[in-house]
Order: structure tokens, then sequence, then C-alpha cells
């Protein structure tokens, strides 16, 4: 007899896996180099993002429910250790907020899915905030 029981389905396979996970990553990025309303956002990070943008997708993809190797990588280390050295402020974390919408937006994710994203997106993004 067939197990009734629902089948947990992950983010990281709702959004479809890791090429979308980069997809979203890189155009965030490029939203960040790309575009003058994030200029302060911009400003905290390196002149080369590859090794963020190699250390947000992995970060995301475990994150999400994917392969855990960014954590595995990284014992002990999490978003909010990762940024606990800048100085990041409510302009800041709301550019990063909006250009991580705009990313997901972009990358034609299921809207239900792209709402609860940003929902958790913008807690994290605001835990971040220094005062």
């Amino acid at each position: 007899m067939a197990d009734p029981r629902p089948v947990d389905i992950t983010p990281y396979e709702l959004l479809g896996g890791a090429e979308t996970v980069k997809r979203i990553v890189d155009r965030f990025y490029d939203l960040m180099d790309e575009d003058p309303a994030f200029v302060r956002l911009r400003a905290m990070h390196a002149d080369d993002l590859t090794p963020m943008r190699a250390s947000l997708t992995g970060f995301l993809i475990g994150w999400s429910g994917g392969p855990r190797s960014w954590f595995e990588q990284n014992p002990g280390r999490c978003m909010m250790s990762a940024h606990a050295k800048l100085a990041i402020d409510e302009e800041t974390a709301a550019q990063w907020r909006r250009a991580m919408a705009r990313a997901i937006a972009e990358c034609s994710i299921d809207e239900t899915l792209a709402e609860r994203l940003n929902e958790v997106f913008a807690r994290m993004a605001g835990a971040m905030v220094r005062h």
C-alpha cells in the first residue's frame, strides 16, 4: 500500500534547483552593478563580485533545501556572521530587499513562492541592520 503522507517538497525543488538559484543570484548582482538605485549596496562589496556570487549561490542552495556543501565548507558560519562587520543600515537593507525581489521577479519564479521568499528575505535583511 502506498504511503498516504504528503511528500515535502523543498523550496530548492520548487525553484527548479541549482540552475535557477544561480540565475537569481547572478541577476541580483547584475542589478547591483547596473542600477543606480542600488549604489549604496554596491559600495559595500568588493570590486570583483565573482566570489560573492559563488558564496550566495551556495548558501541559498543549501538554505533552500538543496545540497548543503556551502554549510559543510563553512562550519559555524551563517549570513549573519558573514555580514557582521558591515555597517548595514535601513537603506542598504532595503536596497538588498528590492534588488533580490527584482531578481526573483525577473527570473519568472512562481508568484506564491516568490512572495514567500521575499517575506523571508525581508526578515533576513532587517535582522542585519546595525543600530
